[in-house]
């Protein structure tokens, strides 16, 4: 199985991050992983390079519980930017809730892929990649 190059994880639980760097480390699914704590400073980023492929991510977990700007609204947001980058980039959400609405609403946004409920397993994480590649 290739790797991405670039995951991107947008989560503000801290304990959660560094937990899930390493378990993407043991899956061995991507080259690098960048991280944001909130959805505003993910939102900046791809503002900032979103003519710029080599930096942007293949892969975007995303929870969707945050401070700042949430997911629903980072994606609200980034799905304005989409026909901008030169890159096709694979948007999982990955989050604690359990809440049907969320499921339907995540269904509802098209550049969503799937929704994940924590925790994150190597196994989700190569199931993720699978879908990745099938994708490009």
């Amino acid at each position: 199985m290739t790797k991405v190059d670039i995951a991107c994880v947008v989560d503000d639980d801290e304990i959660y991050t560094f937990t899930v760097k390493r378990i993407i480390g043991r899956s061995e699914i991507a080259n690098k992983t960048i991280f944001f704590h909130n959805g505003q400073a993910a939102l900046d980023f791809f503002i900032a390079n979103a003519h710029n492929a080599e930096a942007l991510p293949d892969l975007i977990l995303l929870d969707i519980n945050m401070p700042v700007l949430d997911g629903w609204q980072f994606l609200a947001e980034y799905v304005k930017l989409v026909p901008e980058m030169g890159k096709k980039i694979t948007v999982f959400i990955v989050s604690s809730s359990i809440d049907e609405e969320d499921y339907a609403r995540a269904r509802a946004i098209e550049i969503v892929s799937d929704f994940i409920v924590k925790p994150l397993t190597v196994d989700h994480l190569h199931e993720i990649l699978k879908r990745v590649q099938e994708a490009e």
